[in-house]
This record gives C-alpha cells, sequence and structure tokens, in this order.
C-alpha cells in the first residue's frame, strides 16, 4: 500500500495559514498537519516534519539548510507563503530533488502600497510629530512634498514595478538600479535605469527591492549610505540583511540621512535594545507589509496551488533549479 501523503506546516506562529479555507483543499490528497507554535528548536523543528512528503512554510523564521535536509529523507516539496526564500538552502534542495515553490509578484501590489504608506509617513514626518504631541509640545516640523521629487528604485521585479506605477501616479520622477537592466524592461515600466551611484546621489527618495543573495548581501552600506543626500529618506522592503542596519543607525544620529522606513530586518524578530529603535526619524513594522486579509489569503491560495501543482505531477514556481 502505498504511504498516505503527508503534509506539515511546521511553526506557523504567528498565524497565517491555520484556519486558511485553501488547506480543505489538500486534505482529499493526504493529512495536513498545522503547527501553531515555532518550534523550539531545530530538533522539534524536524521531528515536526519527520515523514512529511510536502512541507509549506508560512513563516520566515523557519529555516532549512542542508543539514536539516540530511534527517528528512522523505521531503520532495516545500511550499513558501512567501517572495522569498532566503530562508531555504536552495543548493541543497535541488542537488535533492527537492521542489521549492514560491509565489512571485502575487502580493507586490499589497506590499507597494505598504511602503508607499511608510514613504508618506517618514515625508509627513507622522511618527515623530505624533510623539511630540502625545508627549504635550507642539513641535511643528518641516514636511517633504513628494511630487517632482526622484524616487529611485533598487530593484524592479514585480514588487518594484509597482513601486514605479504608484511613484508615477504621484509625479515623482522614477528611476531605477537592477543588476539585469535592460531597455525592454525600462521602457514597460517607465522608468531611467542609472548607475547605482547616480541612483544614490540623485535620488529624494531610495526603495529596495532585491533579492537577498550573496551579491546583494549589505548592498547598501556606509559606502552607498554617505553618496545619498542629507535629506534623502531610505525605504527597504527587500530583506534585512540588504541594509546594512548598523551603518544605517550611525547616518542617521549623525543627521546624515532625512529618515528610514523599514520593514524588514536582519534579526526577525528586532531585539528590544537594537540602536535602531533610538534613532528619531524612523518608521517600523515587523515584516508586515503583505499582512492585510487580502494580502494573507493570496498567499495561502498561492501556496495551496503550488502544492496541488506538484502533487499532479506539473509543478510550478520551482526556484531550487
Amino acid at each position: 500500500m502505498a504511504k498516505r501523503l503527508r503534509v506539515v506546516v511546521p511553526g506557523d506562529d504567528p498565524v497565517q495559514i491555520g484556519g486558511s479555507p485553501h488547506l480543505e483543499r489538500l486534505k482529499v490528497h493526504g493529512d495536513v498537519i498545522v503547527y501553531d507554535k515555532r518550534p523550539e528548536n531545530k530538533e522539534e523543528q524536524i521531528e515536526r516534519a519527520k515523514d512529511a512528503q510536502i512541507i509549506i512554510n508560512s513563516r520566515g523564521v523557519v529555516t532549512w539548510r542542508e543539514e536539516d535536509f540530511q534527517h528528512l529523507p522523505d521531503i520532495e516539496m516545500i511550499a513558501t507563503c512567501s517572495i522569498g526564500t532566503d530562508m531555504i538552502d536552495l543548493v541543497s534542495a535541488k542537488k535533492r530533488g527537492i521542489v521549492v515553490s514560491n509565489q512571485p509578484g502575487r502580493t507586490a501590489p499589497v506590499v507597494a502600497e505598504h511602503m508607499f504608506g511608510l514613504m508618506f509617513s517618514l515625508a509627513k514626518r507622522a511618527h515623530f510629530q505624533t510623539s511630540e504631541l502625545k508627549s504635550g509640545r507642539w513641535t511643528r516640523q518641516m514636511n517633504v512634498m513628494l511630487q517632482k521629487k526622484v524616487l529611485g528604485i533598487i530593484g524592479t521585479g514585480a514588487i518594484g514595478a509597482e513601486m514605479a506605477r504608484l511613484g508615477r501616479a504621484i509625479g515623482m520622477e522614477v528611476m531605477a538600479w537592477t543588476f539585469n537592466p535592460s531597455s525592454k524592461r525600462a521602457e514597460e515600466l517607465g522608468v531611467r535605469y542609472v548607475d547605482l551611484d547616480e541612483l544614490l546621489r540623485l535620488s529624494d527618495v531610495v526603495s529596495l527591492h532585491v533579492k537577498l543573495t550573496p551579491d546583494s548581501h549589505h548592498l547598501i552600506s556606509i559606502d552607498e549610505l554617505k553618496k545619498m543626500k542629507k535629506t534623502a529618506l531610505l525605504l527597504n522592503g527587500a530583506r534585512g540583511d540588504v541594509l546594512d542596519l548598523d551603518a544605517l543607525c550611525g547616518c542617521l544620529n549623525a543627521g546624515n540621512l532625512g529618515g528610514a522606513g523599514l520593514d524588514v530586518f536582519p534579526e526577525e524578530p528586532l531585539p528590544s535594545n537594537h540602536p535602531i529603535l533610538a534613532c528619531e526619524q524612523i518608521v517600523l513594522t515587523p515584516h508586515a507589509a503583505d499582512q492585510t486579509p487580502e494580502g494573507v489569503e493570496l498567499l495561502n491560495g498561492g501556496a495551496v496551488e503550488n502544492v496541488l501543482s506538484f502533487i499532479q505531477g506539473a509543478p510550478k514556481n520551482n526556484v531550487a533549479i
């Protein structure tokens, strides 16, 4: 008798896919087990995934490396509830024939809208001025008008493309940089590709949207930050390690940058004593750019669709190739 299919969600905390009606579509194919607490350690994580053929990774804090795969000989597929796949060793997955399916562009409008929220909050000094008013101080400060300002987008995938569209819609001039620019892509997006130094030098707002790879690790560090205008705003909606957070803290504290809006961090959850929390002119959200009811259900549905495609013998969105 063939082994019954086992699908495991090893750490759905905070709840992402648990209770989603999309999971019901999988139950006709096998057992679906959802753990609603993060594993305490690697041993518990591996124990939860033992005997599973399919993992749905709903949270990026649950990581899968070569040493983990050594203990999971039955794993055939990992589906993520995300665009990013930096929590998975793709080289090892490919070597072992494990399909890893992500969701490119699925929540791009949701994420871009969130990043524009951070941009507006920074430009209008909303966080700072709210804090001042709550403290009983009537502290008025000059705001930033975004129309006719330059938006520099680093990374022009689906989210970067949506950022460009929104930027143009409010009257910003949009320029971009990416690892692989093309005239065709520039025309599609209505942007002008420039080199990174020029983008940093000319932009009033710089928004990060590249995936995390060895080439993009600390893509923006102290040297790059020094090239930016002292009034510039920096947004990070990519991955925490694309930006050198210590260098950013130094620039903000020295008054060499106008402000920063961050949704992602090198360590998540962000430690409560991290120096970035003491900086002024920052707006922070806890990796929540896609956390709307619409965004969550798009990701849940996309993960299940990827699993069903795999079960049916036609895997899609496989990045372990």
